[in-house]
């Protein structure tokens, strides 16, 4: 582990993801949301918070006093690959604070023709003591990404990806495998709605849970409610 004492205040708990998307209002209204969303999840005993944007970061790292999972979403078309997707983003990122940064790390062809594991070694030259976690979508993705030295797999983009289309959300059975074949952490991440899936998570091993539209997106949540009344 790149830095034990920090990893282990995510043992076990819900790290809350703070975004929102363009066309939603929250996006719209700009700088100042995001951090009062973290608030909220600290208050109601969120472990860490996760967002983008070095401009969220900053906010959020002096609204509260949780570790902050850092990424930056920019598409380079026709690349696939869009979180923290180059060096540019990752040190823009460290420039803020980010205490974890979060990067694509699927088998996909990206943008600077790296590997994942030639980003990551390029990752680790320039910053050697940063924390990395690595968003995948499949199992062979999260086991290389594990090989790369990484201190989490997240689950993240599965389901979001070509080469996942069709799998169940949340993807128990990503976490359980991957659980049982690396012994780098695994965080659950992706389309978690429940209270009992987050639990159910844990109990497959997870190192800790994110929960981001369940929680933060009421126009999402809205619109479950809708759907289901319709």
């Amino acid at each position: 582990m790149t830095n034990p004492r920090l990893i282990n205040r995510l043992r076990g708990g819900l790290v809350v993801s703070c975004q929102a998307l363009p066309g939603e209002p929250l996006f719209a209204a700009g700088g100042g949301v995001m951090p009062l969303l973290a608030m909220a999840a600290e208050q109601g005993g969120a472990v860490g918070i996760r967002c983008n944007s070095a401009r969220d970061v900053l906010e959020i790292k002096a609204a509260v006093g949780l570790p902050v999972i850092g990424l930056i979403k920019n598409q380079y078309l026709p690349y696939e690959p869009y979180i923290t997707a180059t060096m540019a983003e990752v040190q823009a990122l460290v420039a803020v604070g980010a205490d974890i940064v979060a990067l694509d790390c699927t088998l996909r062809e990206r943008v600077d023709k790296l590997s994942p594991a030639g980003f990551i070694a390029q990752i680790r030259a320039a910053f050697p003591n940063l924390v990395l976690m690595a968003d995948v979508a499949t199992l062979k993705e999260g086991l290389a990404a594990a090989e790369c030295g990484v201190d989490f797999v997240g689950t993240t983009l599965s389901g979001y990806t070509p080469q996942s289309q069709g799998a169940p959300g949340p993807n128990f059975s990503l976490v359980e495998q991957l659980v049982a074949r690396t012994d780098v952490p695994i965080i659950a991440e992706g389309r978690i709605r429940t209270p009992l899936q987050a639990r159910q998570m844990i109990d497959l091993g997870a190192f800790c849970v994110v929960v981001g539209g369940a929680i933060t997106r009421p126009m999402e949540i809205t619109s479950d409610f809708v759907t289901a009344l319709a």
